[in-house]
């Protein structure tokens, strides 16, 4: 049975018994922050199995995708290593909340192995917790099982946490039979590959409390997971998961790449089983939001990466290879997970340049591991090289520690810590002169801010210091000599918060004038800082403030479509939607938020439609000073990463459409915004994404951009701007009519070719045998006269070489009646080597390709004579 139908079966079975089919949620969890990837299909219904959220049904099943590649659940070491070990597996499961228990979901388990898959029950064993009676009587009396089949297991007991919802779990076994290393569940010998656990069954039936007391919960739940793999390992009767209908075409295409040709080295190989498993983990993630990069989910999916990038460079892949296998994971997997379909292109595009990056230093970074190894005095590899293959060449630490296992060694991981603390300390060393700023200047006095009611203000200097190299000193006198800081009774700028950034503008005095760059806040005070353009500024002087009004204005615009955005986000997206950071200034607005996938155009439509029609509607923007919990008792949104005091300013915009807390400057009116064009749409992290947009001026200056590419363009193809659409699209099937054209004159190319080659064929023991070289073909056209010369020669055995400059390509092909004595896939592995090209296929045609000897074309006539005879 194909693992689609089964992951099809199982779900119209327990729809059949009234349980909602619900899709899989992504691998980021979003109501989770405790866990780094989804890792069961229990994931998305965590607070409805918990009871803090009453589910919209009783009953649900699903199929997850799942991730264990960090944190608690890691896989990683063990995959390509072991029968049943992946970084990406399927999680099967039917859920119960405080409907059905135990009774019905053994039933229903044992039903659909044994009825629906028919899956020989002899084999099978369950294992149950020490003090569930219920379950084992439950498998002995309803379902019939022996009693030396059901196993006590002591680890047969699931729990969230030290406290709260908790209960015994059931699980089911397959025995592989004896031929199979390894022992049943609770023996030494339990983690071989003979007795694979393919289903659990978990009954959160308890609540614990802090002192360990177990008290039953009213409404218990069900959660169960039966690992698809595992199960179509045993449907198609092998033992290992890589040997399934869901790993072959994938490894074939590996092997390809890789130019082995034994299907049983193939799938033998560990490296390809690595590769194998990696693309599917690697794609799902960066389908799911995730990027690349050196933090958190994003430095997991890297290290992903280039433990696969590294397993193609030990088979002798050379160039990248990575990102060619999304096609065909994308075909088996797309009916199941459209996600991959919708953001094929991206994934691909991610991991060719996650590919490219890690491929300039991959070959220096193992020449230096070599001979490290060849130099070992013992067999540890020192942490000093462990740490420089991280920070020089990209290696991460597991990835070393990987080659490692391999060759028998340990990597020296405290002494890579040491290093690694070595470069925090650095690091923090660098960025510690700002940080000292704020820290070594203390002025008690708070700043009183008027920015909400103007732009202009005159004030005291309190303080002022001096900023030098890696000083800053207090002075009495600040003048042009360096830049300083200045610190006011009161001002209208605006200090670095929330996103928005710092005003600037001038302070000036009767003989002198000071160029404020930027505002920040320091405790009760802000700090100004720039240098002094004209004269000297001394502590009491009386100045006047002005803050550079267009940018501010600017700046509150974006400021205002903001909290439009994120409203709008929320509404066409869902509430799930949170702030995770944004960048406010003039020029544009960049706001990151969650959500596990990329936003579509049409989504992004809405969005923007959304936010205009607020803008539209001219409603007025209004703030209020709250208690802190009274703010958020209606409604009122607390943003990342942003600290409140007891009282807090609540921004109400559209009548209660956006209603925040933020402490920044604003327009009067959302009329004032103007027009909001939202310009990009990108994943910049695990679970988050990033817009970035313009507004008021900021918006027409793009527009009118677009429109003078517009105009650009319809110069370019002599059209008006009316009419230039028409008009590339006329120009697009004008070319599709040429290239069709071209196409043509290839084929017809190809196949004169093929005609006049026919001639040159001689009989070797009986058998035609062409070997020719042809020109002027492209892949497509090789394969045309090929095809050519197998129709009209009826029995034959052809080899066709063309060189393209100082390359060659080899296309070998054997008609069918001759398959079963010499094979065109071994011809190419034969005679490549004369040209210096590597390749494979099928019995009836292979190919062979970037030959660098094209001298060797010449010797091939007699090589192909000579390989027949000897087969024939």
């Amino acid at each position: 049975m194909k693992t689609a139908d089964i992951r099809s079966r199982y779900l119209e079975f327990f729809a059949a018994r009234d349980h909602r089919i619900v899709p899989s949620s992504a691998l980021v969890p979003l109501n989770d922050p405790t866990l780094m990837f989804t890792n069961s299909g229990m994931v998305q219904f965590k607070d409805a199995l918990i009871g803090v959220q009453v589910p919209r049904y009783k009953r649900a099943v699903s199929a997850q995708r799942c991730v264990r590649a960090g944190g608690k659940h890691n896989d990683l070491e063990n995959v390509g290593y072991t029968a049943r070990h992946h970084t990406f597996f399927e999680m099967m499961g039917n859920f119960s909340f405080g409907d059905y228990f135990k009774e019905d979901t053994i039933r229903w388990a044992w039903e659909f192995i044994s009825m629906v898959l028919k899956v020989p029950t002899d084999p099978l064993l369950v294992t149950v917790h020490p003090d569930d009676d219920e379950s084992r009587t439950l498998w002995r009396e309803m379902i019939g099982i022996r009693e030396d089949r059901i196993v006590s297991v002591a680890e047969n007991f699931w729990a969230m946490g030290d406290t709260g919802p908790c209960g015994p779990c059931t699980e089911i076994f397959y025995d592989h039979g004896p031929s199979v290393p390894g022992g049943p569940p609770g023996s030494p010998d339990e983690d071989g590959d003979r007795f694979v656990e393919f289903w659990n069954l978990v009954f959160p039936q308890f609540d614990r409390s802090p002192d360990g007391t177990l008290t039953p919960l009213p409404k218990p739940g069900v959660d169960t997971g039966m690992g698809l793999e595992r199960v179509a390992a045993i449907m198609q009767g092998v033992h290992s998961n890589y040997d399934t209908d869901v790993f072959r075409d994938l490894m074939r295409e590996v092997g390809r790449i890789a130019g082995l040709n034994d299907p049983d080295a193939i799938r033998r190989n560990p490296s390809v089983r690595v590769i194998s498993d990696h693309i599917r983990s690697c794609s799902f993630l960066i389908a799911d939001g995730v990027m690349p990069s050196n933090e958190d989910r994003g430095y997991v999916l890297r290290r992903i990466i280039r433990r696969a990038l590294r397993h193609g460079h030990k088979l002798g892949i050379k160039g990248t290879f990575f990102h060619k296998l999304v096609a065909p994971l994308e075909h088996e997997m797309a009916s199941a997970y459209p996600v991959i379909t919708e953001q094929q292109a991206h994934v691909t595009k991610t991991l060719l340049a996650e590919e490219e990056r890690f491929a300039e230093t991959l070959s220096q970074g193992m020449e230096l591991l070599e001979r490290t190894i060849k130099s070992l005095q013992g067999d540890v590899i020192p942490g000093d090289v462990v740490f420089k293959l991280y920070d020089t060449y990209g290696f991460p630490a597991d990835l070393t520690a990987d080659v490692a296992r391999e060759r028998g060694l340990t990597v020296d991981s405290a002494g890579f810590e040491v290093a690694m603390d070595a470069q925090r300390e650095r690091g923090r060393a660098a960025g510690r002169f700002d940080a000292d700023i704020g820290q070594r200047i203390r002025v008690e006095q708070p700043v009183e801010f008027l920015g909400y009611d103007t732009l202009t203000a005159d004030a005291k200097v309190l303080a002022l210091y001096r900023l030098g190299n890696d000083d800053v000193k207090s002075v009495e006198v600040l003048d042009g000599t360096s830049d300083g800081v200045v610190v006011l009774d009161r001002t209208p700028f605006y200090a670095e918060s929330g996103g928005q950034v710092g005003d600037q503008g001038t302070l000036e005095n009767s003989t002198a004038q000071f160029d404020v760059v930027d505002t920040t806040a320091n405790g009760p005070q802000y700090l100004h800082r720039g240098h002094v353009t004209t004269g000297e500024f001394k502590v009491g002087d009386r100045v006047h403030a002005s803050v550079g009004g267009e940018r501010r204005r600017r700046t509150m615009v974006h400021h205002s479509a903001t909290h439009l955005l994120h409203a709008a986000l929320r509404r066409v997206l869902g509430v799930h939607v949170q702030q995770k950071g944004s960048l406010v200034d003039h020029e544009r607005l960049r706001f990151d938020f969650s959500h596990g996938a990329p936003v579509t155009a049409d989504q992004i439509e809405a969005i923007e439609t959304l936010v205009n029609d607020e803008v539209r509607r001219n409603t007025e923007v209004a703030t209020e000073l709250l208690p802190f919990d009274m703010a958020v008792e209606r409604g009122a949104m607390a943003l990342f990463g942003e600290k409140y005091g007891d009282e807090v300013r609540v921004l109400t915009m559209g009548g209660g459409f956006s209603v925040e807390l933020c402490g920044g400057t604003h327009v009067r009116r959302t009329g004032d915004i103007g027009v909001v064009r939202l310009t990009s749409e990108s994943g910049i992290a695990a679970g988050v994404r990033r817009i970035e947009a313009v507004a008021g001026a900021a918006a027409l200056s793009y527009i009118r951009g677009i429109e003078a590419d517009l105009d650009e363009a319809a110069r370019a193809v002599k059209s008006s701007r009316k009419d230039v659409l028409s008009k590339i699209r006329s120009l697009v099937d004008q070319q599709r009519e040429l290239s069709r054209e071209l196409e043509q004159v290839k084929a017809k190319l190809a196949a004169n070719q093929g005609v006049e080659l026919v001639d040159r064929v001689k009989t070797v023991k009986g058998v035609n045998v062409l070997c020719a070289e042809v020109s002027g073909l492209d892949a497509k056209g090789l394969l045309s006269t090929l095809d050519t010369l197998k129709s009209r020669l009826g029995s034959a055995v052809i080899v066709l070489a063309q060189k393209d400059g100082a390359t060659v390509d080899l296309i070998a092909g054997v008609t069918k009646d001759l398959t079963d004595r010499v094979k065109a896939g071994d011809a190419i592995k034969a005679l490549a080597p004369l040209v210096g090209a590597k390749g494979g296929g099928r019995p009836d045609m292979a190919r062979a390709g970037g030959g660098d000897r094209p001298d060797g074309v010449s010797k091939l006539p007699a090589a192909v004579d000579q390989w027949v005879a000897e087969r024939i």
